[in-house]
């Protein structure tokens, strides 16, 4: 059985003294699963589909109110977590939230969304949500960046305590939405009373289309070092693995099988072999079936790239 970790082992993860922060004894790879039934069902299916990390939503993720996480739900959910072999599991937060939005309705439903949604990680024992920085919806890039960064404040402010961490999600830079260069998540993150509770989801084909080189050892490396110049790479703690329909730099947000887009195998060859993301939880978001085949497929695919059969 698979211990569970929280993503990247960080000192203040070591220090909650759970088994959920043992090292990892395997490749970490897995996939986003639908909660259709509950919680507890998403295990069940990325059991079922060979991984050994997991993605879930804690809500309906096209509604600003979900159903409320009952006890019984909880208890169950944590039963199947540790009766899985699932290493981690983080939460993405819905799409309707935009904390880039100027102050009115939006913004507020975000905040308060995006609040219940890390209420409902922290009961869940879930290390990480993952958040899409939002959209500036015509107020321009640096007012987006820094109406994000008051939203988390709000945000952290009334979850003083809560171990889970915001992810900011790296974007591809489609219509008005910041978050595709690093730099402005940097300046998210210094615009953060918190910043320790903050980290960093790298999407692979976000940012590919954002305008990033990943397809050779050449640029993959100029990328991680630009990263490294502004974020850091240790802030990077979870990694979306997702080919894109879409060129270098096209800004567009279209997801492809592993392997079938216009990335290619070899950008997840690196990522891969990197000691640096050993213990960071690497996650599809790749096109669905009406079955797991699909996440079987490209499971199947990393593995043999990373030279590890079985995981």
């Amino acid at each position: 059985m698979c211990p569970k970790v929280f993503a990247m082992m960080t000192p203040d993860a070591m220090a909650r003294g759970n088994d959920k922060q043992k090292m990892p004894e395997t490749l970490l790879l897995g996939a986003h699963m639908s909660i259709a039934g509950g919680t507890p069902m998403a295990i069940e299916r990325a059991v079922r589909a060979g991984c050994s990390v997991l993605q879930i939503f804690v809500k309906n993720n096209n509604r600003w109110k979900g159903k409320p996480l009952v006890e019984e739900e909880v208890r169950v959910f944590a039963r199947a977590w540790k009766n899985s072999r699932l290493c981690s599991i983080v939460a993405h937060d819905c799409y309707l939230i935009n904390l880039a939005a100027p102050d009115g309705s939006l913004r507020r439903l975000s905040i308060e969304s995006l609040l219940d949604e890390v209420e409902r990680c922290e009961r869940l024992e879930l290390s990480h949500l993952v958040m899409h920085p939002g959209s500036h919806v015509g107020q321009g890039e640096m007012a987006g960046v820094e109406a994000v960064s008051r939203a988390i404040n709000e945000v952290l402010e009334k979850a003083a305590g809560y171990r889970v961490k915001l992810a900011l999600e790296t974007t591809a830079g489609q219509g008005t939405s910041v978050g595709y260069r690093f730099e402005q998540l940097r300046d998210i993150m210094s615009g953060c009373h918190e910043p320790e509770r903050l980290a960093i989801c790298l999407d692979t084909c976000h940012v590919f289309a954002a305008g990033y080189e990943l397809r050779t050892r050449e640029g993959y490396l100029a990328t991680m070092e630009r990263l490294e110049r502004t974020v850091g790479m240790v802030k990077v703690e979870v990694l979306h693995f997702n080919d894109s329909k879409k060129d270098l730099g096209a800004r567009v947000d279209r997801h492809e099988h592993i392997g079938k887009g216009k990335m290619g195998t070899a950008a997840f060859r690196w990522f891969l072999e990197d000691p640096r993301f050993a213990k960071v939880p690497k996650i599809l978001e790749t096109p669905k079936g009406k079955t797991l085949r699909l996440d079987r497929m490209n499971l199947a695919v990393l593995r043999s790239l990373a030279k590890v059969h079985g995981s």
